[in-house]
């Protein structure tokens, strides 16, 4: 073992002063490489970019992998069994929905029906489904003037859901949820409702469906959810002041009821279980699944990922080719000298690793630059494009792409400098006689 140490340290030595002596050579030698290493590095840095925006949208929408979710209806005391159970805890959350109308009393919404503010009336006609089949929502607008007002989904909160979906907070703040619940219910606006109000100025007057008593609402921040249409998000016990608990859940949009829960919560969601069934709901109503987002799409993920590797693979083989040619030429010009080498007792293994050692260098600093070119472009992408694209901001250099640059580099440095290193090994004693 300490010889082939010596050996490997004398390889490295010798052909770093090889380097050094073909300064000219190495460099172009770089520079064919430099592309196809440079080329692994960005695929496999976009990859992963593309991958953690992904499964980041994907978050904001369905939640994280692991997370618990209970589907309810929200008939009989679904809602106020839920409400109590999960009051006060961090390891679930609870999620009503409601339809709200902000703005002028009496009119109809600019975009009734729920939808974005660009598409009026996108949703359609107000549509409730169960177990009998689905039939329309008076929604108190029939007949009424148009107005300036928007509509939107009131989703209530019994705890902070960010530890399940992670908003990003746009600006204000998010709830807080200690303390007494206000009179006027503070509601955390999406990017899409937050839009609608920039856009039309409105009242600060809240119909909510199911309450006699309009409420003045107070807009405390904005955040990115993923949502395609206006909502906003408010402590559920805030509406507990407006709205009977039969009231909290409309179940027009999707679930009438959504409990997200951590792996860790079992007991949790045993206990919820059983109090809802003893409260009378039926427990194959009671439907709970797994987030596993990343193990839907990776198989997706991954074949995208393979087919741009194989493209960088091809642009890595033309850098592969000039090393080869440069390797090549440069053997054919120490003949003599590898062939006194060997006169003076030099093993062909030692020849084989001087040729190899010098081809692997130059594939470390060709990744070396490839990687530090790939880290001032992904940060100059960030402050340049962070502000339009969110999946920008703060981004750091993935490792994976700096692990990919450098086993690129010295795979092309082994492929490129086998042939020759052969080459050298080969050379007979007797050439350094006829020279």
């Amino acid at each position: 073992m300490i010889r082939l140490s010596g050996r490997l340290r004398s390889s490295l030595i010798i052909g770093g002063q090889g380097i050094r002596a073909r300064k000219l050579r190495t460099f172009l030698s770089m520079v064919s490489l430099f592309m196809g290493v440079l080329a692994v590095v960005v695929v496999q840095a976009g990859a992963e970019i593309a991958n953690r925006a992904l499964l980041a949208d994907v978050e904001l929408s369905q939640g994280k992998d692991g997370t618990r979710q209970m589907y309810l209806n929200p008939e009989g005391k679904t809602v106020e069994t839920a409400l109590d159970v999960l009051a006060g805890r961090t390891d679930a959350v609870a999620m009503t929905t409601v339809q709200a109308i902000i703005g002028e009393p009496g009119v109809k919404p600019v975009n009734e029906g729920g939808g974005p503010v660009d598409q009026p009336g996108g949703y359609g006609r107000n549509m409730t489904c169960d177990v009998n089949g689905c039939y329309e929502v008076p929604t108190g607008n029939e007949g009424a003037p148009s107005g300036q007002a928007v509509e939107l989904q009131l989703v209530g909160l019994t705890g902070d859901i960010r530890s399940f979906r992670p908003f990003r907070v746009d600006s204000g703040q998010w709830l807080d949820f200690g303390g007494d619940p206000s009179l006027a219910p503070r509601l955390v606006l999406n990017t899409k409702a937050a839009e609608a109000f920039r856009r039309f100025e409105v009242p600060a007057e809240m119909r909510l469906q199911g309450s006699t008593i309009n409420a003045t609402p107070r807009f405390v921040g904005v955040v990115e959810d993923g949502g395609y249409a206006p909502a906003a998000y408010v402590r559920s016990d805030e509406l507990l002041n407006w709205l009977g608990a039969g009231d909290l859940s409309s179940g027009r949009n999707g679930p009438g009821l959504q409990v997200m829960m951590s792996p860790a919560a079992s007991e949790v969601e045993h206990a919820l279980r059983a109090r809802l069934v003893a409260a009378g709901t039926p427990e194959e109503q009671i439907h709970v699944n797994t987030v596993n987002t990343l193990e839907r799409m990776s198989t997706e993920l991954s074949l995208m990922r393979w087919i741009f590797l194989g493209m960088a693979a091809l642009v890595l083989l033309i850098g592969v080719a000039g090393i080869l040619n440069v390797g090549l030429a440069t053997v054919g010009e120490r003949i003599e000298e590898f062939a006194l080498r060997r006169a003076v007792g030099t093993p062909r293994l030692l020849l084989a690793g001087i040729v190899l050692a010098e081809t692997l260098l130059t594939g470390l600093l060709t990744a070396a630059a490839a990687i530090g070119v790939g880290v001032v472009a992904l940060q100059l992408a960030s402050g340049m494009f962070g502000s339009r694209y969110p999946s920008l901001q703060g981004i750091e250099f993935p490792w994976q792409a700096g692990v990919a640059g450098v086993v690129a580099g010295l795979v092309a440095g082994v492929l490129g400098g086998l042939v020759p290193a052969v080459r050298a090994a080969r050379i007979p004693i007797a050439t350094v006689m006829r020279a």
